[in-house]
């Protein structure tokens, strides 16, 4: 019995490698193809980027105010400092979407630069022409005066699936491999709609990317990642790493986020985003318990900024916003994403739900203000009163700078104890309470007043949304 189960398997297993091996046929095939057809279009970019720097002064331990004695010194003896320009250079990758020589990229690949240079793969190099670029999409296009050029094919990314095949083209490590023929990596679309906030050295944030497992390494930033098909459906960006080299986790801005943007990055026109002017927040089940909410999804409203087109439309704090121009909301990113996309000047219906009644309200969304200045300056006072787990702290300028806050009253919470009430109910480090079960918070020792006498929960509001502080 035993001999004839396992001549069973043994059969089943022969029979089935004709099969594995047509299908991995099929799939060398397809990826061979896309790598000769697309790798063609894909380019190696240097840019030089001038930079000016003080010779002979190294800084002091005073250098950061004014009033330097060291630099003082020096230049009392040597006069000024003399400057010398030094050149940084940068690389990464592109893709011509078009036979006039604009290429596709990232922005960061060519931000400052003073000269760009583009390889194609024939190995004929050119001069570049910025024509536009776009930080918040980090896109960018360039352009060469070239003849029979490569093109690419730009595909859908909105018909993206987990589990895909795509492959990753560009040039990684230009400046060590001299060869202009890109390389290429094989792997899977692992996740959609990823976010990267800003941290670290990167400078901007990232929302909607897709994941993928296709090995992007340094020098790969604005190729193009491709599926079986040989069209485009995003440009490779970023990667998560702890060693500074792939780790398997890389992402690509979808094209679809390049489409709509590319007719006006070839002209050369500002980017323009919508905006609605409201600080929105995710609700987690101690809020919806507190305001009663029973709807599963939906954003709620921290704060409406004055003189703005959701103040203008009706908007108020407290409002729960469950769709925006008809597509439901299920989390801050999604409004966040929505409203980015939208026309300024367009009008779009939000439904919201106000003390328990739904309505709709037509907004005209208005264009995206330049960010505030971050505030610069004095020291930080450490805060001396705790409430629940919470040290706290008046805020001081530099608590601004540090912690990014625009308000300009509150308490700044200054540490909190692991395992505490704070702690579990979501408050952190740097956020600002401005106001304690409905009543304003202006300083530490308005705070004390109002939180001295609350004895079970309470709804804090900071400038991050609203939280349930339980008691004891």
């Amino acid at each position: 019995m035993k001999r004839t189960v396992m001549f069973f398997v043994a059969m089943c297993f022969l029979l089935s490698l004709p099969l594995y091996s047509q299908e991995h046929g099929e799939l060398e095939k397809a990826t061979t193809k896309v790598a000769r057809e697309i790798g063609q279009a894909v380019v190696s970019i240097s840019s030089v980027v001038k930079e000016k720097v003080e010779r002979f002064y190294f800084g002091s331990p005073f250098q950061e105010f004014e009033d330097d004695p060291f630099r003082r010194f020096f230049e009392e003896f040597f006069g000024e400092f003399p400057e010398k320009e030094y050149k940084r250079m940068g690389l990464g990758s592109g893709v011509i979407i078009d036979k006039e020589g604009y290429i596709l990229t990232n922005e960061h690949v060519i931000s400052g630069a003073s000269e760009v240079k583009v390889k194609l793969s024939d190995g004929r190099e050119f001069d570049a022409q910025i024509k536009g670029t776009d930080k918040r999409s980090d896109l960018a296009v360039i352009k060469i005066e070239a003849k029979a050029l490569p093109i690419a094919k730009l595909g859908d990314s909105d018909r993206l699936k987990i589990g895909q095949w795509v492959m990753a083209i560009g040039n990684p490590f230009g400046f060590a491999i001299q060869n202009p023929e890109p390389t290429v990596t094989v792997g899977v679309i692992s996740a959609l709609n990823r976010y990267m906030s800003a941290i670290g050295r990167r400078d901007r944030a990232y929302d909607d990317l897709i994941q993928t497992d296709a090995a992007i390494n340094p020098g790969n930033s604005g190729g193009p990642l491709v599926n079986l098909d040989g069209e485009v459906v995003g440009i490779n960006t970023a990667i998560i790493t702890t060693s500074g080299g792939y780790q398997g986790l890389g992402f690509a801005i979808p094209i679809k986020k390049a489409n709509r943007i590319l007719n006006k990055l070839i002209k050369g026109e500002k980017i323009l985003y919508g905006w609605l002017g409201v600080s929105i927040q995710d609700l987690n089940e101690d809020l919806r318990s507190y305001f009663g909410i029973k709807e599963k999804e939906g954003v709620i409203i921290v704060k409406v900024y004055k003189d703005s087109p959701a103040e203008k439309g009706g908007l108020r704090e407290g409002d729960l916003i469950l769709s925006y121009d008809n597509k439901p909301i299920k989390a801050t990113r999604d409004l966040v994403r929505l409203v980015s996309f939208t026309e300024v000047g367009m009008k779009v219906p939000i439904r919201i739900i106000r003390e328990g009644k739904e309505k709709v309200l037509s907004i005209k969304i208005g264009k995206s203000p330049a960010e505030a200045q971050e505030l610069a300056g004095a020291e930080i006072v450490k805060g001396e009163y705790t409430f629940r787990g919470m040290e706290l702290g008046d805020l001081t300028t530099l608590y601004k700078q540090r912690y990014r806050i625009r308000e300009e009253r509150g308490v700044v919470i200054t540490y909190i104890e692991d395992g505490s009430l704070a702690d579990k109910s979501g408050l952190r480090v740097g956020d600002l309470i401005i106001r304690v079960e409905g009543k304003d918070i202006e300083d530490k020792e308005s705070f004390i007043a109002v939180t001295s006498k609350i004895k079970g929960s309470c709804l804090i509001k900071t400038n991050r949304g609203y939280f349930v502080l339980k008691g004891d």
